[in-house]
């Protein structure tokens, strides 16, 4: 499996994401970016990355904290503060995002690994929430599919949302950091937007089911739930695609 890190800059920081894909396989595949947790880019994340591409898509992980992010020890303040920070700044988050997915894209492209016309988005926690804030905006995504997502309500409660594309959605109906209340709201906006949207309310799951080994009072790993949404995120691609 081959990692490639692609370095990028935005608003004069220093940004590095990975490309995550088999090398083994000579056809192009889906493009697809993956907004990682609040860990941000990390051998965690990237581990994920893995996981979610196998040998049918090329996974771009893009960096939203800045290249050093990962190399320093962090609280649980300090990850929940630094993330709510560029969760709430929708002019750096839609800035960034784009940054990181054009740069990935033109690497990708350029290896010739790609098809770049099957290009989708997934998210995990607080990184599905600025995935769903790009397909907001109108990014052209096919499908996006969200995991156990933190925020997923609009910054900007006065945008004008513009879905392009189908948008999956993966939760726990006892989820602490996400209350259905917000997933309900969530349901709402996709279905006034006539968006092709589809949710799956695992019963009784909590928080991070798909972050493999993290296990606390808020994040539990459930290996079956992680590998069952795995499975209809393939059936989802493979029914947009």
């Amino acid at each position: 499996m081959a990692e490639i890190k692609v370095p990028y800059e935005y608003d004069g920081r220093q940004f590095e994401g990975v490309l995550v894909y088999d090398d083994s396989v000579t056809e192009k595949r889906p493009a697809i970016l993956m907004q990682p947790d609040w860990l941000g880019v990390c051998g965690h994340s990237v581990d994920m990355a893995r996981d979610v591409a196998g040998k049918d898509y090329v996974v771009m992980v893009a960096d939203m904290f800045g290249a050093d992010y990962a190399k320093r020890e962090k609280t649980f303040d300090e990850l929940m503060k630094i993330s709510r920070e560029v969760r709430n700044d929708l002019e750096f988050l839609l800035g960034c995002a784009k940054k990181a997915d054009e740069t990935l894209t033109a690497e990708a492209n350029r290896l010739g690994i790609i098809d770049p016309d099957k290009h989708g988005a997934i998210g995990y926690c607080i990184g599905g929430g600025f995935a769903l804030e790009q397909a907001r905006a109108g990014t052209p995504y096919k499908a996006t599919v969200v995991f156990h997502v933190t925020l997923p309500n609009p910054v900007d409660a006065n945008t004008r949302p513009d879905f392009q594309g189908r948008v999956l959605v993966f939760h726990g109906s006892a989820d602490p950091v996400t209350p259905r209340e917000q997933i309900d709201a969530l349901e709402a906006e996709l279905e006034e937007t006539k968006t092709d949207w589809q949710i799956m309310m695992y019963g009784h799951a909590g928080h991070s089911f798909c972050d493999v080994g993290i296990f606390n009072d808020i994040q539990r790993y459930d290996e079956k739930l992680c590998q069952q949404s795995y499975r209809m995120m393939r059936d989802f691609f493979a029914e947009t695609f």
